[in-house]
Protein backbone atom coordinates (compact mmCIF):
# COMPACT_ATOMS: atom_id res chain seq x y z
CA UNK A 1 0.00 0.00 0.00
CA UNK A 2 1.24 3.51 -1.00
CA UNK A 3 1.13 6.88 0.55
CA UNK A 4 1.01 9.84 -1.70
CA UNK A 5 1.52 13.44 -0.87
CA UNK A 6 2.77 16.59 -2.56
CA UNK A 7 5.27 19.34 -1.15
CA UNK A 8 6.58 22.49 -2.67
CA UNK A 9 9.81 23.86 -2.16
CA UNK A 10 9.69 27.38 -3.66
CA UNK A 11 9.09 26.01 -6.94
CA UNK A 12 7.16 23.37 -8.96
CA UNK A 13 5.22 20.73 -6.85
CA UNK A 14 7.51 17.85 -5.65
CA UNK A 15 5.19 14.50 -5.61
CA UNK A 16 6.46 11.43 -3.21
CA UNK A 17 5.16 8.17 -2.81
CA UNK A 18 6.02 5.82 0.07
CA UNK A 19 5.53 2.53 -0.15
CA UNK A 20 5.62 1.48 3.71
CA UNK A 21 5.88 -1.24 6.00
CA UNK A 22 2.56 -0.51 8.63
CA UNK A 23 4.21 0.57 10.97
CA UNK A 24 6.12 3.00 8.97
CA UNK A 25 2.25 4.49 7.40
CA UNK A 26 1.59 4.80 11.20
CA UNK A 27 4.17 7.46 11.59
CA UNK A 28 3.68 8.81 8.18
CA UNK A 29 4.22 12.03 9.59
CA UNK A 30 7.54 11.26 10.63
CA UNK A 31 8.02 10.12 7.34
CA UNK A 32 6.59 13.29 5.67
CA UNK A 33 8.94 15.43 7.06
CA UNK A 34 12.00 13.22 6.33
CA UNK A 35 10.99 12.99 2.95
CA UNK A 36 10.67 16.63 2.00
CA UNK A 37 13.78 17.34 4.08
CA UNK A 38 15.83 14.96 1.64
CA UNK A 39 13.95 16.33 -1.65
CA UNK A 40 14.92 20.19 -0.64
CA UNK A 41 17.77 21.89 -2.15
CA UNK A 42 19.97 22.99 0.41
CA UNK A 43 19.22 26.83 0.41
CA UNK A 44 15.18 26.01 0.97
CA UNK A 45 15.53 23.34 3.84
CA UNK A 46 14.42 26.38 6.29
CA UNK A 47 10.57 26.18 4.64
CA UNK A 48 8.38 23.82 5.60
CA UNK A 49 5.37 22.13 4.64
CA UNK A 50 3.44 21.38 7.81
CA UNK A 51 4.51 24.70 9.83
CA UNK A 52 4.59 28.24 8.92
CA UNK A 53 8.13 29.61 8.25
CA UNK A 54 9.89 32.03 6.34
CA UNK A 55 10.08 31.00 2.47
CA UNK A 56 13.21 31.90 0.55
CA UNK A 57 11.02 34.63 -2.05
CA UNK A 58 8.87 36.25 0.63
CA UNK A 59 5.59 37.66 0.09
CA UNK A 60 4.85 41.24 -0.50
CA UNK A 61 1.60 43.14 -1.80
CA UNK A 62 1.42 46.59 -3.58
CA UNK A 63 -1.64 48.87 -4.47
CA UNK A 64 -2.09 51.65 -5.89
CA UNK A 65 -6.17 53.97 -6.94
CA UNK A 66 -6.89 55.19 -9.44
CA UNK A 67 -9.84 57.66 -9.46
CA UNK A 68 -12.15 55.42 -7.07
CA UNK A 69 -10.49 52.08 -8.90
CA UNK A 70 -8.13 49.86 -6.62
CA UNK A 71 -5.70 47.89 -8.55
CA UNK A 72 -3.42 45.29 -6.20
CA UNK A 73 -0.97 43.18 -7.44
CA UNK A 74 0.02 39.83 -4.67
CA UNK A 75 3.32 38.16 -5.76
CA UNK A 76 6.27 36.94 -4.25
CA UNK A 77 9.88 38.14 -4.32
CA UNK A 78 12.77 35.80 -6.18
CA UNK A 79 16.24 37.20 -5.32
CA UNK A 80 19.27 37.34 -7.80
CA UNK A 81 21.63 36.01 -5.38
CA UNK A 82 24.52 36.12 -8.24
CA UNK A 83 22.35 34.00 -10.87
CA UNK A 84 21.94 34.73 -14.56
CA UNK A 85 18.33 35.59 -14.69
CA UNK A 86 16.79 36.32 -17.90
CA UNK A 87 17.65 33.67 -20.44
CA UNK A 88 18.65 30.93 -18.01
CA UNK A 89 16.36 30.99 -14.78
CA UNK A 90 13.71 32.53 -16.60
CA UNK A 91 13.86 30.58 -20.10
CA UNK A 92 12.82 33.03 -22.96
CA UNK A 93 10.04 31.91 -25.05
CA UNK A 94 8.49 30.31 -22.37
CA UNK A 95 5.88 30.88 -19.79
CA UNK A 96 6.46 32.59 -16.26
CA UNK A 97 4.85 33.33 -13.32
CA UNK A 98 6.33 37.09 -12.87
CA UNK A 99 7.62 36.23 -9.27
CA UNK A 100 7.87 33.18 -7.29
CA UNK A 101 5.59 30.35 -6.27
CA UNK A 102 1.91 30.48 -6.10
CA UNK A 103 0.16 32.82 -8.84
CA UNK A 104 1.42 36.34 -8.92
CA UNK A 105 -2.08 37.88 -8.97
CA UNK A 106 -3.33 41.15 -9.98
CA UNK A 107 -6.63 42.79 -9.07
CA UNK A 108 -8.95 45.47 -10.42
CA UNK A 109 -12.12 46.47 -8.08
CA UNK A 110 -13.44 48.15 -11.43
CA UNK A 111 -13.22 47.31 -15.11
CA UNK A 112 -10.04 48.88 -16.75
CA UNK A 113 -7.78 48.50 -19.45
CA UNK A 114 -4.14 47.05 -20.08
CA UNK A 115 -2.51 49.03 -22.96
CA UNK A 116 -5.75 50.40 -24.25
CA UNK A 117 -7.43 46.69 -24.28
CA UNK A 118 -10.63 46.67 -21.87
CA UNK A 119 -10.45 44.09 -19.09
CA UNK A 120 -13.40 43.15 -16.04
CA UNK A 121 -13.19 43.39 -12.64
CA UNK A 122 -11.61 40.86 -10.88
CA UNK A 123 -8.77 39.19 -9.49
CA UNK A 124 -6.46 37.42 -12.42
CA UNK A 125 -3.09 34.51 -12.73
CA UNK A 126 -0.45 37.26 -13.86
CA UNK A 127 2.20 35.65 -15.96
CA UNK A 128 4.38 36.41 -18.63
CA UNK A 129 6.36 35.28 -21.31
CA UNK A 130 9.50 36.63 -22.04
CA UNK A 131 11.51 37.45 -25.27
CA UNK A 132 14.32 39.02 -26.26
CA UNK A 133 12.58 42.55 -27.43
CA UNK A 134 8.95 41.99 -26.33
CA UNK A 135 7.25 40.86 -24.11
CA UNK A 136 3.81 39.18 -23.63
CA UNK A 137 1.48 39.94 -20.23
CA UNK A 138 -0.80 37.43 -19.85
CA UNK A 139 -4.40 37.70 -17.55
CA UNK A 140 -5.35 34.73 -16.71
CA UNK A 141 -8.88 33.93 -15.08
CA UNK A 142 -7.16 31.27 -13.40
CA UNK A 143 -5.55 32.88 -9.94
CA UNK A 144 -5.61 30.02 -7.48
CA UNK A 145 -2.66 27.67 -9.39
CA UNK A 146 0.90 26.85 -8.35
CA UNK A 147 2.70 29.27 -10.44
CA UNK A 148 2.82 28.95 -14.52
CA UNK A 149 3.19 24.89 -14.34
CA UNK A 150 -0.57 24.26 -15.07
CA UNK A 151 -0.95 27.57 -16.92
CA UNK A 152 -3.66 26.79 -20.12
CA UNK A 153 -4.27 29.38 -22.58
CA UNK A 154 -7.52 28.59 -23.14
CA UNK A 155 -8.03 30.73 -19.50
CA UNK A 156 -6.66 33.83 -20.82
CA UNK A 157 -8.57 36.64 -20.06
CA UNK A 158 -6.42 39.22 -21.74
CA UNK A 159 -3.00 39.50 -23.62
CA UNK A 160 -0.94 42.25 -24.99
CA UNK A 161 2.31 42.63 -25.79
CA UNK A 162 4.92 45.48 -24.11
CA UNK A 163 8.54 46.28 -24.66
CA UNK A 164 10.93 45.64 -21.66
CA UNK A 165 13.68 48.47 -20.61
CA UNK A 166 16.80 48.85 -19.00
CA UNK A 167 16.51 49.78 -15.52
CA UNK A 168 18.64 49.80 -12.31
CA UNK A 169 19.51 46.59 -10.33
CA UNK A 170 16.94 45.52 -8.38
CA UNK A 171 18.00 42.11 -6.22
CA UNK A 172 14.72 41.09 -5.43
CA UNK A 173 12.19 40.95 -7.60
CA UNK A 174 9.42 43.98 -7.30
CA UNK A 175 5.97 45.56 -8.57
CA UNK A 176 5.83 49.27 -8.56
CA UNK A 177 3.30 51.81 -9.87
CA UNK A 178 4.49 54.57 -11.70
CA UNK A 179 3.73 57.53 -13.83
CA UNK A 180 0.39 57.83 -12.06
CA UNK A 181 -2.27 60.06 -13.31
CA UNK A 182 -5.53 60.97 -12.78
CA UNK A 183 -6.98 58.10 -15.13
CA UNK A 184 -3.72 55.48 -15.31
CA UNK A 185 -0.66 54.00 -13.76
CA UNK A 186 2.03 52.47 -15.35
CA UNK A 187 2.58 48.73 -13.48
CA UNK A 188 6.46 48.03 -13.49
CA UNK A 189 7.77 44.71 -12.96
CA UNK A 190 11.51 45.25 -12.24
CA UNK A 191 14.07 42.41 -11.90
CA UNK A 192 17.60 42.21 -12.14
CA UNK A 193 18.84 45.04 -14.42
CA UNK A 194 15.31 44.87 -16.70
CA UNK A 195 12.20 46.83 -16.44
CA UNK A 196 8.66 45.60 -18.14
CA UNK A 197 5.86 47.97 -17.79
CA UNK A 198 2.11 48.07 -18.40
CA UNK A 199 -0.48 50.85 -18.43
CA UNK A 200 -3.40 50.48 -16.80
CA UNK A 201 -6.05 52.70 -17.73
CA UNK A 202 -9.33 53.41 -16.03
CA UNK A 203 -12.64 55.45 -17.25
CA UNK A 204 -12.79 57.03 -14.16
CA UNK A 205 -15.71 59.24 -15.07
CA UNK A 206 -17.89 56.56 -15.83
CA UNK A 207 -16.91 54.44 -12.95
CA UNK A 208 -17.57 57.16 -10.76
CA UNK A 209 -21.34 58.49 -12.13
CA UNK A 210 -21.64 54.01 -11.73
CA UNK A 211 -20.43 54.49 -8.25
CA UNK A 212 -22.87 57.35 -7.39
CA UNK A 213 -25.90 55.69 -8.73
CA UNK A 214 -24.98 53.33 -6.65
CA UNK A 215 -24.19 55.23 -3.10
CA UNK A 216 -27.27 57.72 -3.79
CA UNK A 217 -29.70 54.28 -3.55
CA UNK A 218 -28.34 53.81 -0.24
CA UNK A 219 -28.83 56.10 3.38
CA UNK A 220 -26.60 58.57 1.38
CA UNK A 221 -29.69 59.66 -0.25
CA UNK A 222 -31.70 60.87 2.07
CA UNK A 223 -29.44 63.95 2.45
CA UNK A 224 -28.49 66.99 1.14
CA UNK A 225 -25.10 67.08 1.38
CA UNK A 226 -24.75 63.55 -1.13
CA UNK A 227 -26.86 64.90 -3.77
CA UNK A 228 -24.69 68.44 -3.70
CA UNK A 229 -21.27 66.01 -3.56
CA UNK A 230 -21.94 64.56 -6.60
CA UNK A 231 -23.38 67.35 -8.13
CA UNK A 232 -20.40 69.18 -7.57
CA UNK A 233 -18.31 66.52 -8.94
CA UNK A 234 -20.24 66.85 -12.48
CA UNK A 235 -20.03 70.26 -12.59
CA UNK A 236 -16.15 70.22 -11.24
CA UNK A 237 -15.44 67.45 -13.96
CA UNK A 238 -17.67 69.33 -16.72
CA UNK A 239 -19.45 65.72 -16.98
CA UNK A 240 -23.35 64.91 -17.85
CA UNK A 241 -24.40 68.60 -16.23
CA UNK A 242 -27.77 67.72 -16.85
CA UNK A 243 -27.37 65.01 -14.21
CA UNK A 244 -25.70 67.31 -12.32
CA UNK A 245 -28.97 70.16 -12.20
CA UNK A 246 -31.30 67.07 -11.23
CA UNK A 247 -28.95 66.46 -8.36
CA UNK A 248 -28.98 69.91 -7.17
CA UNK A 249 -33.06 70.14 -7.13
CA UNK A 250 -32.70 66.72 -5.35
CA UNK A 251 -30.46 68.05 -3.01
CA UNK A 252 -32.90 71.07 -2.49
CA UNK A 253 -35.80 68.54 -1.43
CA UNK A 254 -34.02 68.06 1.25
CA UNK A 255 -32.69 71.16 3.02
CA UNK A 256 -33.18 74.79 0.57
CA UNK A 257 -29.50 76.38 1.70
CA UNK A 258 -27.05 78.80 0.44
CA UNK A 259 -24.75 75.63 -0.49
CA UNK A 260 -26.64 74.05 -2.64
CA UNK A 261 -28.46 76.82 -4.66
CA UNK A 262 -24.95 78.30 -5.62
CA UNK A 263 -23.88 74.77 -6.79
CA UNK A 264 -27.28 74.75 -8.48
CA UNK A 265 -26.24 78.44 -9.89
CA UNK A 266 -23.17 77.56 -11.59
CA UNK A 267 -24.67 74.13 -13.13
CA UNK A 268 -26.92 76.53 -14.66
CA UNK A 269 -24.03 78.89 -16.11
CA UNK A 270 -22.12 75.82 -17.05
CA UNK A 271 -25.24 75.21 -19.47
CA UNK A 272 -25.02 78.49 -20.52
CA UNK A 273 -28.50 79.05 -18.89
CA UNK A 274 -27.36 82.68 -17.99
CA UNK A 275 -30.52 84.15 -16.43
CA UNK A 276 -31.44 81.06 -14.57
CA UNK A 277 -27.61 81.24 -12.61
CA UNK A 278 -27.84 84.78 -11.69
CA UNK A 279 -31.58 84.28 -10.48
CA UNK A 280 -30.16 81.02 -8.84
CA UNK A 281 -27.08 83.02 -7.31
CA UNK A 282 -29.22 85.98 -5.45
CA UNK A 283 -31.76 83.00 -3.71
CA UNK A 284 -28.41 81.26 -2.30
CA UNK A 285 -27.26 84.89 -1.43
CA UNK A 286 -30.44 85.33 0.80
CA UNK A 287 -29.50 82.03 1.99
CA UNK A 288 -26.16 82.86 2.98
CA UNK A 289 -24.31 83.15 6.47
CA UNK A 290 -22.51 86.27 6.90
CA UNK A 291 -19.24 83.87 6.25
CA UNK A 292 -20.61 82.16 3.30
CA UNK A 293 -21.20 85.67 1.58
CA UNK A 294 -17.88 87.03 2.54
CA UNK A 295 -16.23 84.23 0.77
CA UNK A 296 -18.37 84.00 -2.33
CA UNK A 297 -17.21 87.96 -2.47
CA UNK A 298 -13.83 87.14 -2.35
CA UNK A 299 -14.22 84.53 -4.98
CA UNK A 300 -15.83 87.58 -7.05
CA UNK A 301 -12.72 89.43 -6.42
CA UNK A 302 -10.54 86.61 -7.50
CA UNK A 303 -12.89 86.46 -10.92
CA UNK A 304 -11.97 90.46 -11.52
CA UNK A 305 -15.70 91.25 -10.47
CA UNK A 306 -14.98 93.69 -8.68
CA UNK A 307 -18.80 95.83 -9.30
CA UNK A 308 -20.50 92.00 -8.40
CA UNK A 309 -18.05 91.48 -5.03
CA UNK A 310 -18.50 95.37 -3.95
CA UNK A 311 -22.37 94.64 -3.61
CA UNK A 312 -22.47 91.21 -1.68
CA UNK A 313 -20.06 93.28 0.79
CA UNK A 314 -22.03 95.58 0.74
CA UNK A 315 -25.15 93.82 1.33
CA UNK A 316 -23.62 91.77 4.53
CA UNK A 317 -22.21 94.95 5.92
CA UNK A 318 -25.67 96.28 6.14
CA UNK A 319 -27.31 93.19 7.31
CA UNK A 320 -24.28 92.66 9.69
CA UNK A 321 -22.24 96.03 10.70
CA UNK A 322 -21.24 94.24 14.03
CA UNK A 323 -19.15 92.18 12.34
CA UNK A 324 -15.82 92.82 11.36
CA UNK A 325 -15.47 90.83 8.70
CA UNK A 326 -17.56 92.23 6.39
CA UNK A 327 -15.99 95.64 6.70
CA UNK A 328 -12.77 94.09 5.99
CA UNK A 329 -15.24 92.53 2.71
CA UNK A 330 -16.11 96.31 2.13
CA UNK A 331 -12.07 97.53 2.41
CA UNK A 332 -10.95 94.46 -0.12
CA UNK A 333 -13.36 95.77 -2.76
CA UNK A 334 -13.30 99.37 -2.45
CA UNK A 335 -9.32 98.95 -2.64
CA UNK A 336 -9.96 96.85 -6.14
CA UNK A 337 -11.28 99.81 -7.11
CA UNK A 338 -8.46 102.00 -6.42
CA UNK A 339 -10.41 104.14 -3.58
CA UNK A 340 -8.19 103.72 -1.19
CA UNK A 341 -9.77 105.82 1.47
CA UNK A 342 -13.24 104.56 1.61
CA UNK A 343 -11.21 101.43 2.24
CA UNK A 344 -8.69 102.60 4.98
CA UNK A 345 -12.09 103.88 6.67
CA UNK A 346 -13.46 100.33 6.47
CA UNK A 347 -10.53 98.79 7.24
CA UNK A 348 -10.52 100.70 10.74
CA UNK A 349 -13.70 99.87 11.21
CA UNK A 350 -13.01 96.51 10.91
CA UNK A 351 -10.12 96.79 13.82
CA UNK A 352 -11.97 98.04 16.05
CA UNK A 353 -14.27 95.03 15.61
CA UNK A 354 -11.56 92.78 15.22
CA UNK A 355 -10.49 89.37 17.48
CA UNK A 356 -6.70 90.45 19.21
CA UNK A 357 -5.60 87.80 17.46
CA UNK A 358 -6.95 89.27 14.12
CA UNK A 359 -5.91 92.74 15.27
CA UNK A 360 -2.20 92.69 13.94
CA UNK A 361 -3.12 91.67 10.84
CA UNK A 362 -5.37 94.43 9.71
CA UNK A 363 -3.07 96.85 11.12
CA UNK A 364 -0.74 95.78 8.28
CA UNK A 365 -3.30 95.83 5.12
CA UNK A 366 -4.47 99.22 6.93
CA UNK A 367 -0.72 100.72 6.01
CA UNK A 368 -0.95 99.08 2.74
CA UNK A 369 -4.04 101.04 1.87
CA UNK A 370 -2.49 104.34 3.24
CA UNK A 371 0.38 103.95 1.20
CA UNK A 372 -2.31 103.44 -1.74
CA UNK A 373 -1.32 99.80 -2.38
CA UNK A 374 -3.89 97.52 -3.81
CA UNK A 375 -3.89 94.61 -0.82
CA UNK A 376 -6.03 92.55 -2.95
CA UNK A 377 -2.47 91.75 -5.17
Amino acid sequence: MGITFAGVIDGPPVQVTLRAHPVLRRTVRACVIVVSIAAAPAASRAQGLLLDLPLRSQRAEVSQTVGITGIRIAYHRPLVSGRTIWGVVVPYDSVWRAGANINTTISFSTPVTIEGKPIAEGTYGLHMIPHHDTWTIIFSKNSTSWGSFTYDSSEDALRVSVTPRPSSMHEALTFEFDQVQPASAVVLLEWEKLAVPFTVGVDVHAVVLASMRKQLRTRARYTWESWDEAATYLLTEHVDLDTALAYTGQSITYEDRYDNEITKSKVFAALGRKDDAVATEKKALALATPEQAYDFGRQQLAAKHTEEALAVFHTNAMRHPELWFVHDGLARAYSAQGKFSEAAKEMNGAIARAPSGQKSTLEALLKRLESRQDINL
